[in-house]
């Protein structure tokens, strides 16, 4: 351990912080600051997160107890509670999600070689969002029920490191399938969702740009059988087919063939309708593809 530098201060070296300087730069977030710049800020909110700090109180008082180690963990001056609200307020959005971009680009490049459970060398995503309660009376521009307030997460999960690749925050009564317009889609990935993203239209657009998806059927959906490929029912795949969709909007929304495999799961006992465009992986791998997509729960958890 090197005793000469705090464990906070050894922590931040981690940071890219040439490229930070080019962000600030860019977003002009150091224009005309006096004190407390865009490095000094980014450091005090590490630190506060770092060491479960609970309020801009809490930060000034447990900084100011530090006070001899301050300018060995980057800070010039004490930092006071007020000068950091007002950056917190004032500083543009834009560099801290172009840092947090910068950051999870990095840290996927680690994982990018690492199994999760499947031998597929794709790129596979988890779709699914959770929904944040806040409180009315503080949060009036988040309104979700009568009496509550929400916002809505939504997140792009890549399964190898368990990386969030896509964030977007929204109004708690924003639908999940709108996120879809939004994606930044990679030919050849595989992006798993649960049905609340069931649009044809939007699965189409993932399809002609080239990236798969895996999802589950709705009851009722109206289709016919085109083929059906052979299967053990023993592995727990009941049906394995190739199908196309009636009704008129909606075979126009999905003109192409879809694959429809429905898995009884041997441990619940229930039974499982998938949606896919991939034709060529085996039906057990398209339903071990679903399966991972729970690891989005518990990075949600």
């Amino acid at each position: 351990m090197n005793m000469g530098k705090t464990l906070f201060a050894q922590l931040m070296e981690f940071v890219p912080w040439t490229s930070f300087a080019r962000i600030v730069t860019r977003y002009g977030g150091d224009s005309r600051v006096r004190s407390l710049s865009c490095t000094e800020q980014f450091r005090a909110m590490a630190f506060a997160q770092l060491t479960y700090r609970e309020s801009l109180r809490d930060i000034e008082t447990c900084l100011l107890a530090n006070q001899t180690k301050l300018y060995g963990m980057g800070f010039r001056s004490p930092v006071k509670r007020s000068t950091l609200a007002d950056a917190n307020e004032g500083r543009d959005w834009r560099i801290w999600e172009a840092l947090a971009a910068l950051l999870i680009q990095r840290a996927r490049k680690l994982y990018c070689n690492d199994s999760f459970g499947i031998d597929l060398d794709n790129t596979v995503y988890a779709l699914d969002a959770t929904t944040i309660d806040l409180c009315l009376s503080l949060f009036p521009w988040a309104p979700f029920r009568s009496t509550k307030a929400a916002v809505k997460l939504h997140t792009l999960l890549d399964l190898r490191g368990n990386i969030p690749a896509f964030i977007h925050i929204s109004d708690g009564k924003t639908h999940e399938v709108n996120v879809l317009d939004m994606l930044p889609i990679e030919a050849g990935a595989f992006y798993v969702m649960d049905r609340g993203y069931l649009d044809f239209g939007r699965l189409f657009t993932l399809h002609q740009v080239g990236a798969f998806f895996v999802t589950r059927a709705k009851r009722g959906m109206d289709a016919r059988r085109v083929y059906s490929s052979p299967t053990d029912r023993s592995t727990g795949i009941i049906c394995d087919q190739r199908i196309m969709l009636n009704g008129f909007y909606i075979s126009q929304d999905y003109p192409e063939q879809l694959r429809r495999i429905r898995f009884k799961d041997p441990e619940s006992g229930k039974t499982l309708v998938f949606l896919t465009n991939n034709t060529v992986l085996p039906a057990l791998t398209i339903a071990a593809l679903y399966k991972s997509r729970w690891q989005v729960e518990l990075f949600f958890k």
